[in-house]
């Protein structure tokens, strides 16, 4: 029976580093990794191959549970999948064994806290972003469209389209900038 694992860390700055080890000394054979958000699961194509490799009798091995999600419905429909794979989950660093009724339930309790974790972290942002605008500070991201730019290819005679293809923009920014700056 083929272990597998699963590495991941939100961000391109982390590091896999001890997560692979830890992995490795678990047993598996092959390490998946991958550098995305654990809050959904779009755009994890390693998860998404390993999910589609793995077949009955496997044991996908993950060091955390919110490495392989941090949204509790996405870690039950992961987990389901797999169960109807015939394919255990394992942690590390917990004691998580889905083919026990306890491993699968406390699966779900730790599912639920890392979904918590990840909403009270939103919070303590958008708390903080508050503050930051209320003191003058944060004033959001910078333009990356130079309206003088988006001016000056109009006034050359080129529509939103050429402009969006000359800027490697979307239609809708030239719009949404013409719209702003009241450029006609």
């Amino acid at each position: 029976m083929p272990t597998y694992g699963y590495a991941r860390v939100s961000t391109t700055e982390q590091d896999l580093t001890i997560q692979r080890e830890a992995l490795r000394n678990a047993g598996c054979e092959i390490i998946r990794e991958e550098k995305r958000s654990g809050t959904t699961r779009e755009g994890r194509q390693e998860l998404d191959t390993l999910l589609a490799f793995l077949r009955p009798g496997d044991t996908l091995i993950v060091t955390r549970v919110d490495r392989l999600a941090r949204s509790i419905g996405d870690l039950q429909d992961i987990v389901r999948a797999l169960k109807a794979k015939g394919v255990a989950v394992k942690a590390t660093e917990q004691p998580i064994d889905t083919s026990t009724a306890a491993g699968k339930a406390f699966l779900d309790m730790l599912g639920v806290f890392a979904e918590f974790e990840t909403n009270l972290r939103k919070e303590r942002q958008m708390e903080g972003i508050a503050k930051a605008k209320e003191a003058g500070v944060y004033k959001g991201r910078k333009p990356s469209i130079d309206p003088m730019t988006v001016k000056a290819l109009l006034g050359e005679g080129l529509g939103a389209t050429d402009i969006a293809k000359r800027l490697g923009i979307g239609r809708a920014s030239v719009y949404r900038v013409i719209g702003s700056e009241g450029i006609e």
